[in-house]
Order: C-alpha cells, then sequence, then structure tokens
C-alpha cells in the first residue's frame, strides 16, 4: 500500500510573531483558509486513502492536531521527542510502518509547502509509485527554478532513467546545498539543476536498506527501538534513540552518499513558503506591490507585507521594502533586507522570562 509521511514538526521560527511556540508554521492558514497541514492532507485525496496518511510531529503538538482534525486515528500520529532533523524523523516513520506493512510504499511530504496544481504532483507521485513498487529506487521530486535562489538544495540532472505515464525520469548526477549567489546564478541559467523539493517517494524496504549500508550505526539504533513499537516500553526507547542519533538531514546523510536516486521533473508552481517573503510571491499586490492582509489602511507605502492578524488597525504612511506584523500582544516592524534576521533576533528572547513568553 501507498502511505503519505507528513513531517509537520519545527517551529517555524521565520514567520514570527505569527507563528509562534505553540502555534508553528503548519497551523497557519497562510496560503488558504485552511492550516497548511490540513492542505498537505487534502493534496492526497483520492490517492492516498485517509487512513493511510501517517504523521510525524513533535509530542507536543498530536494534540492540537487532534483537535484540527479529530477524523485522524491518533494511532497515525508518530510523534518525536524533540526534533533531530529529517533522517531520524523519516527513519522512525519507515521502521514504524514496516511493522505495519513490510512491502509499504512512502510517499515524504512537508507540512509547509504551497503546491499547485494538485493534479501535476498527484501525476508524478502516481509515476514514482509505480517504479518504487518492484524495484530499488530512491526517487525525489525536483522543481525547475524560478529564479537563483540561495536557500534551497539543488540536484543536478543526470541521464534519462525512463519515463513513466509521460513523467520523464532521470538519474541524479549531483546534490548542492545552498549554494553561493554567483553558483545559484549559474544553476538558473544552464537548465540542468532543478529545486530539490524535499518531497521523496520510495518503499519501507529501499530508505531501510539504504539507511543499513551508508548509516550502519543508526540501522542498529532503529533496530534495538524495532522491539519496542507497540509495546509500554515504546516511548522510552524513542527518546534513548533521539537522545544519541545524529542530527542531520536525510538529503546529506543518505541521497548524496547513494547510488540508487533518480529524480522528476515536477512541472509545477512549488514554493517552501520559509519566510514571510514568501508572500511576495505567492500573494495578490496592490498597484503600489504592498500585500495589506487584515486590517490595513495604507497611504503612500510601497513593495511592503503588513499583516494584521488581530484586532485593532495598522496604518502605514510613506514606508517601503517593510514587513509589519500585529497579532495578539505583539508587533514586529522589519525591513525587508533584515528578515533573515529573524531567528538571531529570537535569540535575544532566551533566558529572559519576561521575552520568553512572546516566543
Amino acid at each position: 500500500m501507498i502511505y503519505a509521511v507528513i513531517m509537520a514538526g519545527g517551529k517555524g521560527e521565520r514567520f514570527w510573531p505569527l507563528s509562534r511556540g505553540g502555534r508553528p508554521k503548519q497551523f497557519l492558514k497562510i496560503t488558504s483558509d485552511k492550516t497548511m497541514l490540513e492542505e498537505t492532507i487534502f493534496r492526497m485525496e483520492g490517492f492516498v486513502p485517509e487512513d493511510q496518511v501517517r504523521i510525524i510531529t513533535g509530542e507536543d503538538m498530536k494534540e492540537k492536531i487532534l483537535e484540527l482534525m479529530p477524523e485522524l486515528d491518533p494511532k497515525h500520529i508518530y510523534t518525536e521527542p524533540f526534533g533531530r532533523n529529517t533522517l531520524l524523523a523519516i527513519a522512525v516513520s519507515a521502521v514504524i510502518l514496516e511493522k505495519e506493512d513490510p512491502d509499504g510504499i512512502m510517499i515524504v511530504l512537508s507540512s509547509d509547502h504551497l503546491i499547485k496544481p494538485r493534479e501535476t504532483l498527484i501525476r508524478n507521485l502516481e509515476a514514482a509509485t509505480k517504479i518504487c513498487d518492484d524495484q530499488d529506487w530512491l526517487i525525489t521530486l525536483g522543481i525547475t527554478p524560478t529564479r537563483p535562489e540561495t536557500g534551497y538544495g539543488y540536484i543536478k540532472v543526470g541521464d534519462l532513467y525512463d519515463s513513466v505515464n509521460g513523467t520523464s525520469v532521470y538519474r541524479v548526477a549531483e546534490f548542492t546545498e545552498k549554494p553561493t549567489r554567483i553558483i545559484a546564478q549559474q544553476y538558473y541559467f544552464d537548465r540542468q539543476h532543478l529545486w530539490n523539493s524535499g518531497m521523496f517517494i520510495w518503499s519501507v524496504k529501499s530508505i531501510l536498506k539504504a539507511i543499513e549500508k551508508i548509516k550502519p550505526g543508526l540501522y542498529q539504533q532503529l533496530e534495538s527501538f524495532r522491539q519496542y513499537i507497540g509495546t509500554e516500553e515504546e516511548e522510552k526507547a524513542k527518546r534513548e534513540l533521539y537522545h544519541n542519533a545524529e542530527d542531520v538531514s536525510i538529503d546529506v546523510a543518505i541521497l548524496e552518499q547513494a547510488n540508487n536516486v533518480l529524480t522528476m521533473k515536477a512541472d509545477m508552481v512549488w514554493d517552501d513558503v520559509g519566510s514571510w517573503l514568501a508572500l511576495d510571491r505567492i500573494e495578490h499586490r496592490d498597484e503600489e506591490n504592498n500585500i495589506l492582509k487584515g486590517n490595513v489602511v495604507n497611504l503612500g507605502s510601497y513593495e511592503s507585507i503588513v499583516y494584521n492578524d488581530s484586532e485593532g488597525l495598522i496604518a502605514t504612511l510613506g514606508v517601503s521594502d517593510m514587513i509589519i506584523v500585529k497579532t495578539d500582544n505583539i508587533v514586529m516592524v522589519a525591513h525587508k533586507t533584515q528578515i533573515n534576521k529573524i531567528k538571531k533576533l529570537l535569540g535575544k528572547f532566551t533566558g529572559d522570562k519576561e521575552l520568553e513568553k512572546y516566543l
């Protein structure tokens, strides 16, 4: 069977103050009238049945997810005692799924992406799952770059492997993580590179086989954890696993080292909605290139994002290139060129009891 494994961890700090400790980005309605997590599950409708959807998230998020979507089976929400990056999240999901369905196929998705049209995504996933059904491949969906983005990973496309249902599948020649501006411009123009979307398709057997070969230490840790799955000792064993495991991404740890990786050109609109600047790409702008959300009055301001998520009013007069956010008891005012320092700003809150309540 095919399973959608949705990674819904993370704090979403780059969307502070809208995204906070008790309400990370995946619980926000940024791209539609649904939360981003709901949007991710909805995309799978008609392809992956609801009872074959699995979510991996932080322990403190499980109840919030069930409040949001009470129709989900609590057993299908896997929890992490704390974040340890995507390798461990995916590895734990795979070993739990293996107990249930050793022949299962995993579609790994992030809970905070914008993707459209849905039909294109499903067509690519159908092709990928056909390949993975009886072959030992690790597949990632690649996106044709629309700009020289330095914040994404890139995939260099190799030789054509196959064409499935009109979808071209290529061998991966090389992965590159977050290149410099000059390199990103080269990748944008050479048309040989794709953005690594962070969406993966493989069988449970294939990903565990890759982990055993490339990360044998982790595989042994997973083997130790496996015997406790479904028992009263599972959470204790999981906590021990997380304390001892490496903090590394699946891309760096496995995909960059494996020799059985394929990529598919997914010709669709995709955005990881990584920060407030993403709204410039996905939202409608007014005649002054502003994005105004909520109760906002503007006069003579340009190229700004003004987001009011609470009662009261935001009035802007003659400013440009600003990001202004008002929510609950917080107002943030930032220049667009400085928004990448938001985590550094929040670091000033740590250790101060008066400020930590705003995180």
